[in-house]
């Protein structure tokens, strides 16, 4: 596997002490991406940045950046002005407190990267700090400069690493008991929570992130080979609508079942029969015209 490029190189500080790090970002982003063509050629569609009024094409240097006031009025700033406000450069990541990993609600959470040791000397300092914090049980706050923006970030000690996860600020997190109509959980029967928290214990696992597919991504490429070889995809009718679910004890009666072995009222699903010897056998494939899509 091809190693990844450092986004940013600077120095970690706690104290007095400064560490050398790179950081490099923790997930690739697998999502299909498609380019725009006109239909029955091979011409890329292209966009371009237009007067709405006269329909013209502006140039990047006659392009202007307005704040939005409502009304229609705008505050106008030049990229001059804007510089004014930018954070100061810096190349330091330089933690301010050390908190309970468990007191961050992961709704603060943006974007994943690793920290890792950077030039001569830095190696025993990284592996100082990542076992004092992961001994602690603490997760370092710090801030962080990146691309002219300035980034609230958590350094986390993993079992051989330092991930960095860059943050959400408190007044860019929503508060959904004030801006969701939610329901009042004083409505719940005892014997409905019973029932749920059975059915949750039924379904209970452990974390194995590789039992999870981007199930969407494997048939579009699936997709995309078949027309690549030249086969014909047959369009399949979309599945019928779900039954609305009208009576909950009902459903979570059915849900345990299912998850237990058993039918809606208890008694075991008997086993399936095996198949018999000639059914093993596979089947000759029959000729056909068209392959369907996976």
């Amino acid at each position: 596997m091809r190693v990844p490029r450092t986004i940013w190189k600077g120095a970690l500080s706690f104290g007095l002490v400064n560490i050398p790090v790179g950081l490099y970002p923790a997930t690739s982003d697998k999502s299909i991406h498609f380019n725009q063509f006109e239909e029955g050629t091979s011409d890329r569609i292209r966009y371009k940045k237009v007067n709405e009024r006269t329909g013209q094409e502006v140039p990047q240097d006659r392009i202007v950046r307005g704040f939005d006031l409502g009304g229609g009025e705008y505050v106008v700033l030049s990229e001059e002005e804007l510089e004014t406000a930018e954070p100061k450069k810096s190349r330091q990541i330089e933690i301010s407190d050390f908190v309970e990993q468990a007191d961050i609600d992961p709704v603060y959470f943006r974007s994943s990267y690793y920290l890792a040791p950077e030039g001569a000397g830095a190696d025993k300092a990284y592996a100082l700090l990542r076992k004092a914090m992961a001994d602690a049980g603490k997760v370092a706050i710090a801030t962080l400069v990146m691309r002219n923006k300035e980034y609230l970030v958590a350094i986390r000690p993993e079992d051989d690493s330092m991930a960095l996860h860059t943050m959400y600020f408190a007044d860019e997190v929503r508060a959904p008991g004030r801006d969701l109509e939610l329901p009042d959980t004083g409505d719940v029967s005892d014997r409905e929570l019973s029932m749920a928290q059975l059915l949750i214990e039924s379904m209970e696992s452990d974390w194995d992130p590789e039992r999870y597919h981007d199930t969407h991504r494997e048939k579009v490429e699936a997709l995309v080979e078949e027309k690549r070889n030249g086969h014909e995809i047959v369009i399949q009718a979309g599945p019928e609508p779900a039954a609305k679910v009208v009576d909950l004890m009902e459903a979570l009666n059915a849900s345990i079942a299912a998850a237990a072995g058993t039918d809606a009222k208890g008694t075991k699903r008997a086993p399936a029969k095996k198949a018999s010897k000639a059914a093993k056998q596979p089947a000759r494939a029959k000729p056909a015209a068209r392959r369907k899509a996976s």
